[in-house]
């Protein structure tokens, strides 16, 4: 899951949310689109900052190398 799917989320649930498309009747009986699309919208928000905190901690890991070898004899 990363930035990608979560702005992917938030578009698809904004559409359905603020009732860009209106979906067949058969659909819209089954499924309520607009708390399916505020559902998705809230995911897709959740999936970013999740995604840029990840980022955030893995840029602040340091690594350390131990070198270990003889040094080289002249």
């Amino acid at each position: 899951m990363g930035i990608g799917l979560g702005i992917v989320l938030l578009a698809i649930g904004l559409i359905l949310g603020l009732g860009a498309v209106d979906l067949p009747a058969s659909v819209d009986d089954v499924i309520a689109s607009d708390t399916l699309g505020w559902i998705l919208a809230l995911l897709g928000v959740l999936a970013i900052v999740l995604a840029l905190v990840m980022n955030a901690q893995r840029s602040r890991t340091t690594h350390v190398v131990d070198d270990r070898r003889e040094p080289p004899v002249v």
